[in-house]
C-alpha cells in the first residue's frame, strides 16, 4: 500500500472547520465564566448546539483518520518526538469527545436541558444530582485548561515544523497539497510527459 504524503481532503476539511469551531468554542466558554449578566445568556444558547456539533464531528473525524490512512511523520523525526506528536493527538481527539460529553452530563445532573433549538432538546444521560454536577463542573473546567493547553502545544508543532523544520507535516494538512506520491507525479490533465528518448531540437536540425 502506498504511503500518502497527504491527508485525506476530507480529514484535511474536518480537522480546518473543527479548529474554528474549537476556538470559538474556548472563547464562548471563556465569556461565560467572565460575566454572570443575563444579557450574556446568548453565550450559553450558542455553546450547548455547537459543543454537540463537535461531539458529532469528531465522530466522523475518527472514522476518517480510521478509513484513510494518514500519511508518515518524516523519518528523520527523533523517535521522542514522534511519541509526543502521536500522543498529543490521540489526546486532542480523546478531549473533543470528552468535553461535550462532560458538558452535557452536567447540564443532566443540574437539570438542565441541553436545547439545540426553542423546542428540540437532547435527553438527559445522567440523574438530577447536585453532587455529580459540582463534581462535573469542576471537571469541565480543568479540562478545558488542559485542552487550551494541549491547542497551543499542537498550533506550535505546526509551526515548529513549517518554520523551522520545513517539511511536509504542516503542508500535508493544507488545502491543494497532493494526497499521494503518484498523485504529486501526475502531469495535469491534458498534459503529455515528454518522452524520455526524445531528442532537443538542436538535434533534429542537424
Amino acid at each position: 500500500m502506498t504511503t500518502p504524503k497527504a491527508f485525506h481532503p476530507l480529514a484535511r476539511l474536518l480537522h480546518w472547520t473543527m479548529a474554528v469551531l474549537v476556538l470559538a468554542m474556548l472563547f464562548i466558554g471563556v465569556g461565560m465564566v467572565s460575566t454572570v449578566s443575563a444579557k450574556h445568556q446568548w453565550l450559553l444558547a450558542i455553546h450547548k448546539p455547537l459543543g454537540i456539533a463537535i461531539l458529532l464531528l469528531v465522530l466522523l473525524r475518527i472514522v476518517v483518520r480510521l478509513r484513510f490512512r494518514p500519511p508518515a511523520l518524516p523519518a528523520d523525526m527523533p523517535a521522542l518526538m514522534q511519541f509526543v506528536a502521536h500522543a498529543s493527538h490521540w489526546l486532542l481527539y480523546a478531549l473533543m469527545l470528552a468535553m461535550p460529553l462532560i458538558g452535557w452530563a452536567m447540564l443532566s445532573a443540574g437539570g438542565y436541558p441541553v436545547m439545540l433549538g426553542s423546542s428540540w432538546h437532547l435527553p438527559a444521560i445522567l440523574p438530577a444530582s447536585p453532587v455529580l454536577f459540582a463534581w462535573l463542573r469542576e471537571a469541565h473546567e480543568y479540562l478545558a485548561y488542559l485542552f487550551f493547553l494541549t491547542i497551543l502545544g499542537h498550533m506550535g508543532a505546526a509551526l515548529y515544523h513549517a518554520l523551522i523544520r520545513r517539511d511536509e507535516v504542516y503542508a500535508s494538512m493544507t488545502v491543494g497539497f497532493p494526497a499521494s506520491a503518484e498523485e504529486a507525479q501526475e502531469p495535469p490533465a491534458g498534459i503529455e510527459p515528454p518522452a524520455s528518448d526524445a531528442l532537443p531540437p538542436s538535434a533534429n536540425a542537424s
